[in-house]
C-alpha cells in the first residue's frame, strides 16, 4: 500500500488566522513541496482575488512534477478562475450536512447535489481532473453522502474526499465512518481538522479503513486549531505502520523550517517530529541512554527527518554529559574542578536557567581561571536617551589595565552603547556584531532580558550571554563577554605559534 498525500498548506494551511501569502511567497514553499514529493500541491483558491490568481500562475508556470490544484466552490465562476490559472485539478467542495445546507446556503439537498453535479460536468468538459469533497461531511446524512459522491464519480469525478470539518472524529469513528465510503468507486481522501488535537489519528484510522490518500498540511497549520500535520502522518506511517509515501522524510525538518519562517506561524518546542525539543534531551538517565544507544529513548533518530540530536543542560542534567561537552570544547578539568562546573550548573537549573554551551564555556572559563583576568572590563557606563536627544552613550573601559574614554551616538540607547564600546575597542580588535536577539524571560515591566550576541572576527564567529533586569546593561555585558572571548582565544594562539617557532 502507498498512500499519496495531498498538501493543502498552499490554501488550507493559509486559511491560519494572520497568515497571507505573497506571489512570490506561494512560488517559494511549492518549489519546497515539490522537492518533498507530495503528490498534489493544492495552490490556492483562485476566486479569492487577482493575488491568489497570480499566486497559483506563478506555481503552474513553474513546471514543477506535481500535481497543482485549486480549490473552488460548485460554480462556474471558480472553476473557469481555476482554468484560467491552468491548474491539473480541482478540488470541488460542496457542503453536505443539513446544518450547513440550512444555515449557510439555504438550499435543499437536491439542489446541492445538483450544483455538484453540473459542476462536476463542466470541469471534466473542460478537461480538468475532479476530486469531489464533501464539507461537514462527518454531520451529514450517511446516506446522502453516498447518493453525491455515487453520482458524483458516475458523472467523471476522479477521486472523492469526506472532510471532517470541525473536527468531530474520534479515531474510532474515523475508521467506521471512513470505511463506509471506501468502496464506492473511486480513491477516497481523508481530510481532517485538528479541533480536538486527533487529526493525525483520525487521518490514520481513516487510511486504515480504506482511504489511500490524505490531507495535510506542513506543520498542522490551518484554520482554528488547524489540519493534519504532514510531518506527523508521513512519519507515523512510515515507522509506525511501515507504509510507504513518496515524500522524502530526511526533508521534513527542513521544510517545516521554511514553511513557519515565511508564513510567520512558529512552533512550540515540542511538536512533535520537527519541533526544537523533539530530540532534546536533560534528564540525566535520558541523556546517558541516549549517549549509549539512542534506541533507548527515542523512537526513531533525528537525521531521519533531517533534524538534530541536542543534549540541555539544566537541573535534570546528568554528569555524563557535562563532561563530554567540556570534553568538546577543549578543556581539561581534574575532578575537583568538574565538580565545581558541574555544582554551578545545577544551582542555575534549580533557580530555573537552562545553561547553554556559552554558559558552560563561561563556567568553565571562571573554575579555570581562564577569564579571571578579562582584557576588557568596564568601569563605567552612561546613557543619554529620550524622545527629543540622539541616543548618546559614554564608556569607560580598561583594556589591559589601561582606561579608556569614549562616546558614541545611535539609533537607540545600545546601538550607541556598542558603538563607544567598538570605538574603544578599535586598536585591539576588529568586531562585527552578526547578530542580536532579545527575549523578555519573563512578564511585566520588570522582566529578565536574555541578551543573545554573535560576533565576527575575521573567520572567528563566537555567541555570548547576558540576563539582567536592564536590556542597555545586558547587551553591553553580552557584547563585552565576546569580544573577550576573541581576545583570548587570539592571545591563546598567537602563544602557542611562538612556541612553536
Amino acid at each position: 500500500m502507498n498512500v499519496r498525500i495531498f498538501d493543502t498548506t498552499l490554501r488550507d494551511g493559509e486559511q491560519t488566522p494572520g497568515v497571507s501569502l505573497t506571489p512570490d511567497e506561494k512560488l517559494r514553499i511549492a518549489l519546497k513541496l515539490d522537492e518533498l514529493g507530495v503528490d498534489v500541491i493544492e495552490a490556492g483558491s483562485a476566486i479569492t482575488s487577482p493575488g491568489e490568481r497570480e499566486g497559483i500562475k506563478k506555481v503552474v508556470s513553474e513546471g514543477l512534477s506535481k500535481e497543482i490544484c485549486s480549490f473552488t466552490r460548485a460554480l462556474q465562476v471558480d472553476i473557469d478562475a481555476a482554468l484560467d490559472c491552468g491548474v491539473d485539478s480541482i478540488h470541488l467542495v460542496v457542503p453536505t450536512s443539513d446544518l450547513h445546507l440550512e444555515h449557510k446556503l439555504s438550499k435543499t439537498r437536491e439542489e446541492v447535489k445538483q450544483m455538484a453535479l453540473e459542476s462536476t460536468q463542466y470541469a471534466i468538459d473542460h478537461g480538468l481532473l475532479v476530486e469531489l469533497s464533501a464539507e461537514d461531511s462527518t454531520r451529514s446524512d450517511m446516506s446522502f453522502l453516498k447518493e453525491i459522491f455515487t453520482e458524483g464519480i458516475q458523472t467523471g469525478a476522479q477521486r472523492i474526499c469526506a472532510c471532517d470539518t470541525v473536527g468531530m472524529l474520534t479515531p474510532e469513528k474515523s475508521q467506521e465512518f471512513y470505511g463506509q465510503l471506501s468502496d464506492l468507486g473511486a480513491p477516497l481522501s481523508v481530510h481532517c481538522h485538528n479541533d480536538f488535537g486527533l487529526a493525525v489519528a483520525n487521518s490514520l484510522s481513516g487510511l486504515k479503513a480504506g482511504a489511500s490518500q490524505a490531507h495535510v498540511t506542513v506543520n498542522g497549520i490551518g484554520e482554528r486549531a488547524g489540519n493534519a500535520s504532514l510531518e506527523e502522518l508521513v512519519v507515523a506511517l512510515h515507522s509506525l505502520y511501515e507504509v510507504d509515501t513518496n515524500v522524502d522524510i530526511s526533508m521534513l525538518y527542513d521544510v517545516s523550517k521554511t514553511v513557519a519562517r515565511i508564513t510567520g506561524v512558529y512552533l512550540q518546542p515540542n511538536k512533535a517530529i520537527v519541533g526544537e525539543n523533539a530530540f532534546a534531551h536533560e534528564s540525566g538517565i535520558h541523556a546517558d541512554g541516549v549517549m549509549k544507544k539512542a534506541e533507548t529513548y527515542e523512537p526513531i533518530t533525528p537525521e531521519l527527518v533531517g533534524h538534530k540530536r541536542r543534549f540541555v543542560m539544566g537541573k535534570h542534567v546528568g554528569s555524563h554529559i557535562i563532561k563530554q561537552k567540556i570534553k568538546e570544547m577543549g578543556f581539561r578539568v581534574d575532578e575537583g574542578q568538574f565538580n565545581q562546573i558541574f555544582q554551578r550548573i545545577k544551582s542555575l537549573g534549580d533557580m530555573g536557567k537552562c545553561v547553554t554551551d556559552v554558559d558552560l564555556q563561561a563556567i568553565a572559563d571562571d573554575v579555570m581561571g581562564i577569564m579571571a583576568e578579562k582584557p576588557v572590563e568596564l568601569e563605567e557606563l552612561t546613557i543619554v536617551s529620550g524622545n527629543k536627544v540622539i541616543p548618546t552613550a559614554s564608556v569607560k573601559l580598561k583594556i589591559d589595565n589601561i582606561e579608556k574614554l569614549e562616546a558614541g551616538v545611535g539609533v537607540g540607547p545600545v546601538d550607541a552603547a556598542i558603538v563607544a564600546i567598538k570605538k574603544s575597542t578599535a586598536d585591539v580588535v576588529d568586531i562585527e556584531l552578526e547578530e542580536y536577539h532579545v527575549d523578555a524571560i519573563t512578564g511585566g515591566p520588570d522582566a529578565l532580558i536574555d541578551v543573545v550576541v554573535r560576533l565576527r572576527h575575521g573567520e572567528q564567529v563566537v555567541t555570548a550571554r547576558s540576563t539582567q533586569p536592564d536590556i542597555i546593561n545586558a547587551s553591553v555585558e553580552a557584547y563585552l563577554s565576546g569580544i573577550n572571548k576573541i581576545l583570548i582565544d587570539k592571545r591563546m594562539k598567537i602563544s602557542k605559534n611562538e612556541l612553536n617557532d
